[in-house]
């Protein structure tokens, strides 16, 4: 099997945990170089994969200078610091997977799937979901007719009150003109989901939600722009910072705040940083809450619903067709096949496989996935190439200007506004 070799732009989590296979799969995969601006984060993966020093790069624009040195890279920077890099990494012959989302501009999305399929270079889009033991078995059952036709679909996806608060009203995703909008930074993985269940191009979107708790007009009484600036309500607050990241637990997401795990250095983050805020005192401004309504061109319509409010972080599906329904739970591993008429009920149960092989198995999937493409060089289609995702992002896209237009959105018509070709 030929060994592939690549590089990483930008190392933070994301990035870290796919390129672990590189670690246990040592025969498959080589990494051979980084380019990660913050010194703390580059000499940690530069010392995890025996980088030398020539190979690490403060900037990506120094390593695209460099001789080519690798069969493909992977692009794990912030949203909207997609493009550059992986423009100038298609121009330079690299394969390329991409964090997603592919950018929180349209017409960057469709620039890039336009240009590596031009190229006939690999281009993949880290939608992790579709690598999954429970959504590749909801696919495969539809396949085989076990409901008959599908006509509808209900998905949740439980955001998580703490998460919430972590990633989006404190973290990188809290602004849209920082990173992109809610309902694409965190649910571009449900929409191409749903696009891949359903079957069928998506032909209208329209959607509603707001932010409605985590803003000042809901803040107790006294509670101080900063947690630790002596709030009246710190034995009670559900968000109080020290509370959540002050334990003795320095995992994610505690790991995001600081580079160094100490006692002290978590502290002085809370008081400098943004994760000591207050969350009902953040600039934040993506919505908390927001539905999304589907239909697509073989009639399947969909019902999706994200909302920051549930204690656990999980997603819920129902599907239902002519013949029966499916209903799953992804983090409980478990699928319900109910047959009408007979009432038989099947149950398919899953081991583990959450914890170190990240989203239930499918950060493992797409990496293997993305070196068997390259290994053929470009050869066929993986399961997430921008050409499937490019739709799955209109329609992102098309959901938030539904909820602030309040208007039913053609996608069709939507996706030619970016691209002289059809959208498809």
């Amino acid at each position: 099997m030929k060994k592939v070799k690549v590089a990483l732009i930008g190392a933070g989590l994301r990035g870290i945990n796919y390129l672990e296979y590189a670690v246990s799969h040592p025969h498959e995969l080589e990494v051979v170089a980084v380019a990660e601006p913050v010194r703390e984060r580059r000499e940690s993966f530069q010392a995890r994969h025996r980088l030398a020093d020539e190979m690490c790069f403060e900037h990506w624009d120094d390593f695209f200078k460099a001789p080519k040195m690798a069969d493909a890279v992977l692009i794990c920077t912030q949203d909207q610091q997609h493009y550059e890099p992986t423009m100038k990494a298609l121009e330079a012959e690299y394969h390329v997977l991409l964090e997603k989302p592919m950018s929180p501009d349209p017409e960057e999305c469709i620039n890039m799937g336009e240009m590596a399929a031009k190229a006939g270079l690999v281009f993949s889009i880290c939608h992790v979901l579709r690598y999954t033991p429970f959504f590749q078995t909801l696919k495969n059952l539809l396949e085989d007719g076990k409901i008959g036709r599908l006509i509808s679909i209900q998905h949740n996806e439980n955001v998580g009150y703490w998460h919430q608060a972590h990633s989006f009203v404190r973290g990188n995703w809290r602004r849209k003109d920082e990173s992109s909008p809610m309902i694409l930074a965190k649910s571009c993985h449900d929409l191409d989901i749903l696009s891949w269940l359903a079957g069928a191009d998506c032909v209208k979107v329209s959607s509603f939600g707001d932010l409605t708790h985590f803003k000042a007009s809901e803040a107790p009484e006294g509670a101080p722009l900063r947690c630790l600036d002596g709030c009246p309500v710190a034995d009670s607050c559900l968000y109080y910072a020290p509370n959540v990241y002050l334990t003795e637990d320095t995992n994610w997401p505690t790991s995001a705040i600081s580079d160094d795990m100490s006692y002290e250095a978590r502290y002085k983050a809370l008081e400098e940083g943004p994760y000591g805020r207050c969350v009902y005192h953040c600039d934040n401004d993506v919505v908390d809450h927001q539905v999304v309504n589907l239909e697509f061109a073989n009639e399947v319509t969909v019902a999706f619903t994200m909302s920051a409010f549930t204690r656990d972080v999980s997603r819920g599906i129902k599907l239902m067709g002519t013949t029966g329904e499916i209903r799953g739970a992804m983090e409980k591993n478990e699928i319900e096949i109910i047959h009408f008429g007979s009432g038989k009920v099947e149950r398919i149960s899953f081991s583990d496989m959450g914890g170190h092989v990240g989203h239930g198995g499918g950060d493992m999937g797409l990496v293997k996935d993305f070196l068997k493409l390259v290994r053929a060089d470009g050869e066929g289609e993986g399961l997430t190439s921008a050409a499937h995702s490019v739709q799955s992002h209109l329609m992102a896209f098309a959901a938030e200007e539904s909820r602030i237009s309040g208007e039913v959105i053609r996608l069709e018509e939507f996706g030619q506004r970016y691209s002289r070709e059809e959208v498809k």
